[in-house]
């Protein structure tokens, strides 16, 4: 499973501090035990208002590049922002860049710069009415943003949707419309990469981690190809090296051994 790191989010209280005070020694912090537990990609989201995100922007990048070079997925709503990003430079080397959706023109933004290029993106199944409750609505936003992707020269192996994710605790059947969508995608376009953010489900749950555990456990099985999640969670981290297991993704179990030895689920190294 591919892990993109979503500790470094300007959402998150200590690094909204952080940024506010230029706090490099918490971001590059983070920054490292993400690389260090495994991440495939650090996400990049300064969450700031929209007057200074690209100064923001531009500063975490450098510190996040000044520690580690596990690639990074620059996040922001703002599509002209990433392009400008994207246009600049700033990154040493391609990762990933979330988001675009079928609000106005993001993926006529996003889509033509990454054409041909190895940057993977990712895509929310949302529109200028927002997130759909209905499961069948988002896959259809999904097949019109993997439409404009191909159309653009996007390789669909590098294009990841996010169903959006809802709470449980005010949609009952959350799982199963994630489910619902990951199989419905696959079904449209089996070289496309379906992805979420776990920890949307357990909001407002009480003891969340068993719910984010369940959550990511069902959702492997249901062909799940990324995630954005703490790769420092134990339990996350314990929970997708044991289901690539049982699932024969890996087989024999060895990256599940090795990572037993290494001590990442929490153990003494």
């Amino acid at each position: 499973m591919i892990i993109i790191g979503e500790k470094i989010n300007g959402a998150i209280p200590s690094i909204k501090k952080a940024i506010a005070e230029k706090n490099e020694t918490l971001i590059k912090k983070r920054a490292v035990a993400q690389a260090e537990a495994g991440a495939n990609f650090i996400d990049c989201a300064p969450s700031t208002s929209t007057d200074i995100e690209y100064e923001t922007m531009v500063w975490l990048i450098d510190v996040i590049q000044s520690v580690t070079d596990v690639p990074l997925c620059i996040d922001s709503p703002n599509a002209q922002l990433l392009a400008r990003i994207l246009n600049e430079g700033h990154v040493n080397k391609p990762g990933m860049v979330n988001s675009v959706n079928e609000e106005g023109t993001k993926c006529e933004t996003i889509f033509p710069i990454i054409a041909g290029t190895p940057w993977e993106v990712i895509g929310l199944t949302c529109d200028k009415d927002g997130i759909p409750s209905d499961p069948v609505k988002k896959v259809e936003i999904a097949k019109r943003i993997i439409e404009k992707a191909d159309k653009y020269g996007v390789a669909l192996n590098q294009l990841h949707i996010d169903p959006c994710v809802m709470a449980l605790a005010t949609k009952a059947d959350a799982m199963d419309d994630f489910v619902y969508c990951i199989q419905k995608i696959h079904e449209f376009a089996p070289e496309v990469k379906v992805t979420g953010a776990i920890s949307n489900i357990s909001f407002e749950m009480p003891a969340r981690k068993f719910v984010n555990n369940g959550c990511l456990a069902y959702a492997l099985e249901a062909g799940l190809d990324s995630g954005i999640l703490d790769p420092c969670n134990e339990d996350m981290l314990g929970t997708i090296y044991a289901c690539e297991a049982l699932q024969l993704k890996d087989k024999g179990g060895r990256k599940y051994n090795r990572a037993f030895r290494k001590g990442l689920f929490g153990q003494k190294k």
